[in-house]
């Protein structure tokens, strides 16, 4: 599987550590400190989930190379939707005029936008699909209480967007090698980690630390189920992504795996925990800093639990 092209959309307005003093009584060190982050994306007035995943379509619209009319699979991964019927494929699908195209939406939590890859993956498989749109946009603020000291300080806004193929299209497409996904309900705390329930009390984490604990066993974990088969030892990636939760998981990654830090690329620190779109949006926001022949780990972790991994070489 290629990608051919990639987009993103980050929203200008940013929520910066002070912010929380008087809302939830905790200081910007305390939050800097403790999760890495200094600043979060916040969609404004009109923006929203489908504003913004429509709008990281059509940067990566603008990078392809073909026409979006091209593409017979849509995927839409998220876990804060704005309509759970109506999705943002099935908007994308209007917008766009891509006729007769499949249009599914999934979700699993912050490892959504794998396990949408891992769909797409499927379907190419099968031969059902040879091209497809992958789209994850994550309003956290939207379902997010800011009131909340456990996390309500820690989400961002942002959605990314991946044209594939089946097939490589033009001369020097990144490739996806290997995807891993694993449900992990079963685990400790599993569904009851994380929870978004919008009739009740928005986004909880009820206990940050056994998140905390499982993301770090199992983001290492994952990686080693996509490197193994093609005879890499993780500390043969020459850029690992993390999910953007929390720079002290990806630094107890980096602890454990003894690399340097200079091979973790994040940008949790100015637009906080985008939820299922982090990885990717990192890739995307950072695609002219790879060079051909190197293999790029991807990793995250969700609440409910679940993992997931994919490896691209460049």
């Amino acid at each position: 599987m290629y990608i051919n092209s990639t987009g993103f959309y980050v929203p200008a307005e940013r929520v910066d550590n002070e912010y929380f003093l008087n809302v939830n009584g905790l200081t910007s060190e305390w939050i800097e400190k403790r999760t890495g982050i200094r600043s979060r994306s916040k969609a404004s007035e009109g923006e929203g989930h489908n504003s913004m995943g429509l709008a990281a379509i059509k940067d990566a619209m603008d990078k392809s190379p073909y026409p979006i009319e091209d593409v017979d699979l849509i995927v839409s991964a998220s876990y804060s939707p704005y309509d759970t019927v109506a999705t943002l494929a099935h908007e994308a699908q209007r917008l766009y005029n891509i006729d007769r195209a499949k249009a599914v939406y999934a979700s699993s939590a912050c490892s959504s936008f794998v396990n949408g890859l891992e769909i797409v993956e499927g379907y190419f498989a099968m031969g059902k699909a040879k091209k497809a749109i992958l789209v994850c946009s994550e309003h956290n603020t939207y379902y997010a209480n800011e009131t909340d000291p456990k996390c309500g300080h820690l989400w961002g806004d942002a959605a990314v967007a991946f044209f594939l193929s089946a097939e490589p299209v033009s001369e020097g497409e990144p490739k996806i090698k290997e995807i891993y996904t694993c449900g992990l309900g079963n685990v400790s705390k599993g569904p009851d980690g994380v929870k978004l329930r919008p009739k009740e009390d928005g986004i909880t984490m009820p206990d940050g630390r056994d998140v905390f604990m499982h993301a770090c066993k199992y983001m290492v974990d994952a990686l080693e189920h996509v490197a193994h088969p093609h005879g890499l030892a993780l500390q043969d990636l020459d850029y690992i992504i993390c999910h953007q939760a929390n720079m002290r998981i990806v630094a107890n990654v980096i602890h454990q795996l003894k690399m340097p830090s200079e091979r973790f690329l994040s940008n949790i620190s100015e637009l906080g925990n985008t939820g299922s779109a982090s990885a990717a949006l990192v890739f995307a926001q950072n695609r002219e800093l790879f060079k051909k022949g190197q293999n790029i780990g991807f990793t995250v972790f969700g609440g409910g639990y679940s993992c997931g991994a994919f490896l691209v070489e460049v």
